[in-house]
């Protein structure tokens, strides 16, 4: 006889897509050995630099038996060009992921064989097009500051305000 469907419960409410998600990303989660989404949502978080950018958390292996003291061992995807760097500081990683738990979760990092996909890297920023009268206005406004440094900032955060304000039709 076949088992009969689950019936899902409905909110009568607007929700969130992380809300909706969470029912199915769980068992994905729990069978790569994560109990929660945290060390996948944060990692960028508690990663040490470059690895925040460059590596994301595959599966968490526990011994066999009962969980030790000694953590689990975290396998990471990374990028071919820092795979060599991350086998050797794999002891730094794993100290940042136990202080961000605060307590031992990994005990050693191990690189996965699957390849890294960077799914998540911020889109390269291009620079915004302004008109002519918008580019002769943010050069006006910098015009009499003398640091370097702080004049291009503030021309990188007038081109960002101008290209961001829509032109009145009066």
């Amino acid at each position: 006889m076949a088992e009969k469907p689950k019936e899902y419960k409905r909110l009568n409410r607007a929700v969130g897509v992380a809300e909706a998600l969470t029912g199915a990303l769980d068992p994905a989660l729990k069978r790569r050995g994560f109990a929660s989404r945290d060390i996948i949502t944060y990692w960028a978080a508690m990663a040490p630099a470059p690895y925040d950018k460059v590596a994301v958390p595959d599966k968490l292996v526990w011994p066999r038996g009962e969980r030790s003291a000694e953590g689990a061992t975290l396998h990471l995807r990374c990028a071919s060009s820092h795979a060599l760097g991350l086998a050797h500081e794999g002891a730094k990683v794993a100290a940042a992921v136990n202080r961000y738990f605060g307590y031992v979760l990994v005990g050693q990092v191990r690189l996965s064989a699957e390849p890294f996909r960077p799914h998540s890297a911020k889109a390269a920023e291009t620079e915004p097009k302004l008109t002519s009268a918008a580019e002769a206005k943010v050069s006006d406004a910098i015009d009499g500051i003398e640091d370097e440094g702080l004049k291009e900032a503030l021309r990188v955060l007038g081109r960002g305000i101008m290209a961001k304000s829509k032109p009145s039709g009066r």
